[in-house]
């Protein structure tokens, strides 16, 4: 059956007007990605979309084992209004792989010179897991002058080895779980994915993070892991914010009641928390960890105002 030509008109003026919306707005919050120098031979990628403004850069941090591609769906949210920053840590994704520096301390060292590289100035940091013991090494060292909030993402930062003392069996099945992945590095990254992702992803995603797990090598790995969680105690940090700061967790963090005990430690902290998801909250309830960040971001402007 023939269209009118009077609504095939119609019809053809609509999809162009909506197709050069479509790329108009791609064009303006296309990301793109390149790689950094940071010293000591070590080469960050990052991806980086939107465009500088007056209000503060946004910086992803991600976890052990996965890359800045992870905060996708928070990458093309937030470009639409905001300068956005993500990356591969050392030994991470694409970036480069070394025996030396895999701790939070030097990759808090990384992430400062990134961010000086890149003319960066008062932004909003927010780590995810890994990410967050990444963030109070920061704050450790350069503390937070230079930033205008920060945002932890379902991680206890790290009371090192007094941690485990204090929580002995839980760190024996930690331990444990170390020789797993060293042994089987594809099934247990490929497991941890189901574990801390509870909700399914479009075709590719999971596939995709297990792949990137595996470009770091499973003794780095395990280093890693023992320095996030073991290393250094950390906590004496969370007195040192000075800057806005949330905390948002899965209520079905076992890390929960010390993720709400560090909130009372921060001066101008506030806790949130989202129902129904696993470790990997903004995977599992992007839209709700959407709003959060949203009005984390009016609180901050208020207070920069």
């Amino acid at each position: 059956m023939s269209v009118p030509s009077d609504k095939f008109t119609f019809f053809c003026l609509f999809f162009a007007t909506c197709l050069g919306e479509l790329r108009a707005g791609a064009e303006s919050n296309t990301a793109s990605s390149h790689s950094v120098e940071v010293g000591d031979g070590v080469s960050l990628r990052m991806i980086e979309a939107g465009k500088p403004g007056d209000v503060p850069a946004l910086v992803f941090i991600p976890g052990w084992s996965t890359g800045g591609d992870i905060w996708q769906h928070q990458i093309d949210t937030f470009a639409k209004t905001h300068r956005v920053i993500t990356f591969d840590p050392r030994s991470q994704g694409e970036s480069t792989q070394t025996t030396k520096g895999n701790t939070p301390e030097i990759r808090a060292q990384d992430l400062h010179t990134l961010l000086e590289r890149l003319g960066v100035r008062h932004p909003i940091l927010i780590g995810w897991s890994q990410g967050v013991q990444d963030i109070a090494a920061f704050v450790e060292r350069y503390g937070t002058k230079d930033l205008a909030g920060i945002l932890l993402v379902d991680a206890a930062v790290s009371d090192g080895a007094d941690g485990m003392v204090a929580r002995a069996q839980e760190t024996a099945e930690q331990f444990k779980m170390f020789a797993v992945y060293q042994a089987h590095q594809k099934e247990y990254l490929a497991g941890m994915m189901q574990a801390i992702i509870s909700k399914p992803q479009s075709n590719g995603v999971m596939e995709r993070l297990v792949s990137t797990g595996m470009k770091t090598p499973s003794d780095i790995g395990v280093g890693m892991l023992v320095a996030d969680m073991f290393g250094v105690n950390r906590t004496p940090a969370l007195k040192k914010i000075e800057c806005p700061t949330l905390i948002i967790a899965s209520t079905k963090s076992f890390e929960l009641p010390r993720q709400q005990a560090a909130t009372k430690q921060i001066p101008h902290a506030r806790f949130e928390k989202i129902d129904d998801a696993a470790h990997a909250v903004f995977l599992d309830q992007p839209d709700r960890f959407g709003e959060l960040l949203k009005s984390f971001l009016a609180d901050v402007a208020t207070n920069h105002n």
